[in-house]
Formats: C-alpha cells, sequence, structure tokens
C-alpha cells in the first residue's frame, strides 16, 4: 500500500463514513486493512493537519508533517491499546512529536501564518480590525515556548480535555494546567492588552 498516496488523495476529499469507531478502526487498521485506514484518514486528517499548521507555522512544512504523522499511525497500529489513551489523542500525540522533532532539527522557532478566512457579515473595519487581532495572536503564539503554544493550542484549537492533553505531552494534568495558565498571562503581555487577549479562544 502507498500510505503518501492516500493520504494525499485524502486531502481536501469528503470524509469517508463507516459505522466503525475509532478504536475499531484501529483494530483493522492493524491487521492490515487499507479501507479502514482511509476512514480513518477521512475522519481526523484535517483536524491532525490544522493542528500541525498551528504549532508548526508554516503551511508548506505542515503538508509533509501530516503525511508523516499517518504513515506513522500506519506502522504503529498494533502498539495502540484501547481503554488507554483515544485514538484522537494518540493521533494528536504523534503528530506532535512529529512536529517537535521538525522544529528541533530545523532550529527555529514556529512563525504562525493568519490563513483561516475572516468572518464575512462584518463591515470593512471590523474586517480589518479582525485581521490585525488575529495578526497579533498568532503573533504572540508563535513567540510562547514551545510547551505553552502546545497546550494552548491542544486545548483551545483542538478541543482536547486537560487530561488528554497531558497525554499528548507526556506530562501530568498539573503542569498542564501550569502550561495554559503561563501561556495565557504571557499571550495578554505579548497581545498588549487584556480585552484582545480575552477573544484569543475565539481567533485560535
Amino acid at each position: 500500500m502507498s500510505v503518501a498516496l492516500a493520504i494525499a488523495s485524502a486531502t481536501g476529499a469528503e470524509p469517508l463514513l463507516s459505522a466503525d469507531s475509532d478504536e475499531a478502526l484501529m483494530a483493522r487498521i492493524a491487521a492490515g486493512d487499507e479501507q479502514a485506514f482511509e476512514g480513518l484518514l477521512g475522519r481526523h486528517l484535517d483536524r491532525i493537519h490544522h493542528y500541525l499548521r498551528r504549532l508548526t507555522g508554516r503551511q508548506a512544512d505542515c503538508d509533509d508533517l501530516a503525511q508523516e504523522t499517518f504513515i506513522r499511525v500506519w506502522l504503529k497500529a498494533r502498539s495502540f491499546r484501547p481503554g488507554r489513551v483515544k485514538v484522537s489523542t494518540w493521533l494528536h500525540r504523534i503528530a506532535h512529536n512529529v512536529a517537535v522533532d521538525h522544529l528541533r532539527k530545523a532550529g527555529r522557532a514556529a512563525r504562525i501564518e493568519a490563513t483561516e478566512p475572516l468572518r464575512d457579515e462584518a463591515g470593512p473595519d471590523a474586517l480589518r480590525q479582525q485581521a490585525e487581532e488575529r495578526q497579533r495572536l498568532h503573533g504572540a503564539l508563535g513567540a510562547l515556548p514551545e510547551g505553552q503554544r502546545s497546550a494552548i493550542l491542544l486545548r483551545h484549537q483542538q478541543g482536547l480535555s486537560n487530561p488528554d492533553v497531558a497525554a499528548v505531552l507526556g506530562i501530568s494534568v498539573r503542569a498542564v494546567e501550569s502550561l495554559l495558565s503561563r501561556g495565557r498571562r504571557r499571550l495578554m503581555t505579548l497581545m498588549g492588552d487584556r480585552d484582545s487577549a480575552g477573544n484569543q479562544e475565539g481567533m485560535l
């Protein structure tokens, strides 16, 4: 099977529907089921891709990193243990490790690109303000230490619970809470005012 081809064909495509749970798909993938792998891709590729882009800051990087993530998913499927962690959390952990390895090898910090569409129901002035605030937030995110940025993205962008964030990062829940608290305070400082920082979750 060409895992790269499966990933490429899944990008931008409609998710494949399946009555199987994520755990059932993983069991089938562990047995070499290519259709199950395509089903898992259809469900999770966009979300993982979005996280990678936010964490690394570059669209050009995250395409390759998403491919590497799911190649590892295919190769490591037999190591997944249902009941210990959710499939989505396990996928985020693999993606996180792939991204962190990439950033460390590249020897650079993330520079977040603001590429999401703005809310078009607003007028020109409001759209311009949205763009400016979003750019400030993304610049501030890119300036955060890796751990704080990861915790904030996983919690507020990806919607993971604190225990799931802890599982992704390989730390305790208390350590996650500390990262989130310090990261939020740092964002407020970097963005320059508390009102703008208070809207950060909606702009992630």
